[in-house]
Order: structure tokens, then sequence, then C-alpha cells
């Protein structure tokens, strides 16, 4: 199934302001991520979609394919439905729509391929992955959690500790219940086409999350368990010093 990829970007963040042009190693954060994709051979096409035309020109001028979206977009997702059924035309030719995070640029190849997976072999509407975490993270508001149901099937997403550990004491309990979520989303066409018409749900607005939208309304969402650390997601000033630093440590010599 052909599988195309887009990563939305905006300069519109508050906490980390004109994130996608920000530095890491030197080059600007958007251009990493989209190198980082190109380089998992896991999709076959990207496109970066943007409001922005600075952000446009430095990923044009770094070889990527650019698509220039509306401003007002509330969602990364409705920001790749416009890519995917309007603006560049209907994109007929991918069966599998993935969408990777702009502040994204350690994301395992394994959590694209496994969120890919998920639509194009296993028959959900979306896709998504997860890490298994440590406890420590349910009480952080910014890292977002994920239970499941036996076959994979999203549950229920919160920033809130979910589930909640009764017995904290339990490390088996821990290891195998405690989920976090990787910022990556895959859709069929119909599901993608189906998400952005849905009206916003309360949920959605409580918890800021955006894929309780489609969960709500039940679409099914199946998370692909990954058995790697949950990667360093950049959305303040001190996730970019961090990343600089892990860069360094993973890739030194490259440019």
């Amino acid at each position: 199934m052909r599988t195309l990829a887009v990563i939305p970007a905006r300069l519109g963040a508050t906490r980390l302001p004109r994130k996608p042009l920000r530095l890491l190693a030197g080059q600007p954060l958007i251009v990493r991520v989209w190198e980082h994709v190109q380089a998992m051979d896991v999709v076959d096409q990207i496109v970066v979609a943007t409001d922005s035309g600075e952000i446009a020109s430095i990923v044009a001028q770094a070889g990527g394919t650019v698509a220039i979206t509306r401003a007002d977009h509330p969602s990364g997702t409705d920001r790749v439905a416009e890519v995917v059924f309007g603006i560049a035309g209907d994109q007929a030719g991918f069966d599998v729509i993935v969408n990777v995070q702009g502040d994204e640029p350690f994301i395992p190849p394994e959590a694209v391929r496994g969120a890919r997976d998920m639509v194009a072999q296993h028959g959900f509407e979306l896709g998504t992955a997860a890490a298994r975490a440590d406890a420590a993270v349910l009480d952080d508001p910014d890292i977002v959690k994920v239970v499941c149901a036996k076959d994979g099937r999203a549950l229920y997403f919160s920033r809130a500790p979910i589930p909640y550990l009764r017995n904290a004491s339990d490390s088996a309990t821990r290891e195998q219940l405690v989920r976090q979520h990787i910022g990556v989303y895959a859709y069929t066409r119909d599901a993608l086409q189906r998400w952005v018409a849905l009206p916003p749900h309360a949920l959605e607005q409580s918890e800021r999350l955006e894929q309780l939208r489609p969960l709500a309304a039940g679409m099914t969402m199946g998370v692909a368990l990954i058995d790697v650390r949950p990667p360093l997601s950049v959305d303040t000033e001190e996730d970019l010093m961090r990343a600089n630093a892990l860069w360094e440590t993973r890739f030194a010599g490259r440019s």
C-alpha cells in the first residue's frame, strides 16, 4: 500500500517561538525532521505542510516537497487533510497517510512503521504508536498517556495519570500498563476525511488532545507498542538544548 507522509509545521508555537526554524545541529528543526523521515525508508513520499512562506522556502532549499496551507487550521490533522484533499489535488495514489509531527526529530522508525501498519495490515481506521514508560510520567501533564484493549485498540488518551496505579509498588503492572503516546498518526483516506468532518468534542477540548475527537465518535485507532524509549520531542527551550546535546551524542560528525 502506497504511503504519503505529511509533516505539519507552523510558526505559531508559544512555548518555543518560531520552533520549526530553530536550529538543531546547525539546521532548522523542520529540515531535521524531514531528513529523519526520509532516511527511514518507510513512506513513498513526504510533504511538509505549512502556512509560512519562510518555512516553505527553507524546506524547498533543502530539497523537500512543500504545500502551502491555510493559516487557520485548528490541528495538524486538519492541515494534513488540506494537503490530501485540497490544495495539492486529491492524492488518490496513496492508500495510507501518515502525520509526523514537526517537533519530533528523533521519532523512531518503528513508531512510523507501526502506526502505518495498524492501518495497512491490521485493519484499523487509524493508527498511532506508544512506548512503555516509567510510572514517573503519570504525573506529568505534558506527557500523554494511552490505555489500550487487548487487540491494541486505543481506549483513551489523557494528560492525567492513566491507568491509575493503586498499588504503586507493583512493578509488573507499571511495566505492562504505563504507555507513553508517540506523536504520529496514520489514517485511511476515508478515516482522515471523516475525522476532520467531525465537530469538536468536549473531551478533546478538555484534554487539548485532538485524537480524542475520532475516539469519542467510535472510530478505531490501533496503537503499535514499540520496544524503544519514548523519543525526545521539542516543545521548549530546555527541550531544544537537550535535543542538541542528544544529536551530538548520536550523530557526532554528521552534517
